[in-house]
This record gives structure tokens, sequence and C-alpha cells, in this order.
């Protein structure tokens, strides 16, 4: 389905142009992207929530994805993130406290994929769900991550890559 809230802080986050390098190691890059997915999902449900996450996070994010790259051929092919994005795998408490910590730190941007949005197939039903659900019970299939790269360290901590 779709991701769920999306939450810049302290302004909006994102690269200044002057800040786009795609010739240096992503590491290099200020800002840091992590996903991080419910580890108990099925291979499917999991793919689904980190990219619908990935997706809000992607149009929301200035600079994030680098220019379109062209083949050999000519042919194109859409631009893809510049300074990375590393997949985590957390328990579902985990996977809530992290969105509460990201969503609570300054200079984030947070989207999440709601349990909700994976049980109905017309957005309408899924923001007429999500609506009638008290925040203390929402569950989290995915939340993507945009922030200062020690901030966002701090926050995942020494999660696991998504295998």
């Amino acid at each position: 389905m779709t991701a769920g809230n999306t939450t810049p802080h302290a302004g909006a986050v994102g690269f200044s142009p002057e800040e786009i390098d795609p010739t240096a190691p992503t590491r290099a890059a200020r800002l840091k992207w992590v996903v991080v997915v419910d580890s108990g999902l099925p291979p499917g449900r999991a793919v689904n929530a980190a990219v619908c996450a990935g997706a809000a996070t992607a149009v929301a994010v200035t600079g994030l994805l680098g220019e379109d790259a062209a083949d050999a051929e000519g042919g194109t092919h859409p631009g893809l993130p510049w300074a990375g994005c590393t997949v985590l795998a957390a328990d579902a408490a985990t996977l809530r406290a992290i969105r509460a910590k990201a969503h609570a730190s300054a200079g984030t941007f947070v989207a999440d994929m709601p349990e909700a949005a994976q049980h109905t197939r017309v957005y309408a039903d899924y923001l007429a769900a999500l609506g009638k659900t008290a925040a203390e019970d929402v569950g989290y299939h995915a939340v993507s991550i945009v922030g200062p790269r020690n901030r966002v360290d701090r926050i995942v901590g020494r999660l696991p890559l998504m295998s």
C-alpha cells in the first residue's frame, strides 16, 4: 500500500545542491538514510514495507536522488540515492522505539509504514483505519529515517542488515 506519517523536524531535511557530490563515498555525505523493517514479516511484505517507506522519503527529502544515468546505448535509468540507503531489520518492539526516537529527534525526516497499510487495498480504507487507531496502538512494518549521520547512527544503534 503506502507509507504513513512523513514528519520533517526543524525545517526541511535534505541536501543543498552544493552538497551533492556523486564522486564522494556514501559515508562522506552529511545525511544518512536508513530504512528499518520489521524482521518478523514474510519477505514479500517486508520488501513492500521498505519500498513504500522509501518512496515517501525519496519524494520528500531534497537532493536524495542522484541524476539520471545513461547506458552505453543511450538508454536512461532514473537516478538512485547517491548518498546510499541502508536497509536494516528489527523486531516490532524495537521498530516502534526507533520510530519514536527518530520522530522526536530534531533535524530528522521520518516516513513510516503502518500495519494498516498492508491490511487494506483501497487508500481511503487505509486512511479511515489509521484515523480510528490511537497513536499508541499503531503498529509499524517499516520506518525510513534521514538525518545527520551521527544522530541516525545513535537512533538505530547496531541493528543488522535485513537479510
